[in-house]
């Protein structure tokens, strides 16, 4: 009877129910930081600011990025109008040569071609704030085209009548090319597939 007693003993008596086992509960085993120590305040505007765009339903549904988006619109249609777009395009690179040239240097003293990528778009806000759905790999970098909402939304209205395509072929596509010319390292830029999916490589 007594061993049939200590058989039915709960297997957990003595300890803590539920959650990580006492032997995980040290320092090596906590939460890590999350870089933001300091900055909660700015955090929380953040989110702030976060909820209120994506709680936008109408005329349609807003992302975060879509003053980004507008703005760029905005002004990829003014030079189109005028005329200006290769120019538009030659201004944004000489705008971020500094930048490129210390890239190129980098990778001629490394002789690692992924650090033109990784400057491009994971170092940079201005690519990831803009495009939402980046995937990495070594070598390549695919992506969705992110225009095609707030564009369309917006030509309803009559302010832009411009397409996805000509915003690739006349704007995206020369200005990143250029952006490898200038750090020594070709770049291979693919059309849009069905899903709006761009992959760019190093050629």
């Amino acid at each position: 009877m007594a061993m049939m007693q200590g058989s039915n003993k709960p297997k957990n008596q003595g300890k803590p129910a539920g959650g990580p086992p006492l032997e995980a509960m040290t320092a090596e085993y906590l939460a890590p930081p999350t870089g933001m120590e300091g900055r909660e305040e700015d955090l929380a505007t953040a989110m702030q600011i976060l909820v209120k765009t994506m709680k936008i339903q109408i005329p349609y549904p807003h992302d975060t990025n879509d003053a980004l988006l507008k703005a760029h619109l905005n002004a990829i249609q003014f030079a189109k109008n005028n005329n200006l777009l290769e120019a538009y395009v030659e201004h944004d690179l000489n705008t971020m040569k500094p930048l490129l040239e210390r890239v190129k240097a980098m990778i001629e003293a490394t002789g690692d071609k992924e650090l033109a990528l990784v400057m491009n778009f994971e170092r940079t806000g201005c690519f990831f704030q803009m495009f939402l759905d980046p995937h990495a790999e070594p070598g390549k970098r695919t992506f969705t085209f992110p225009f095609k909402k707030v564009l369309n939304a917006a030509k309803g209205l009559g302010q832009f009548d411009l397409t996805e395509e000509e915003i690739l072929d006349k704007w995206w596509r020369p200005r990143y090319l250029g952006y490898g010319q200038a750090m020594g390292v070709e770049l291979k830029i693919s059309d849009m597939d069905e899903n709006g999916k761009i992959t760019v490589e190093i050629a």
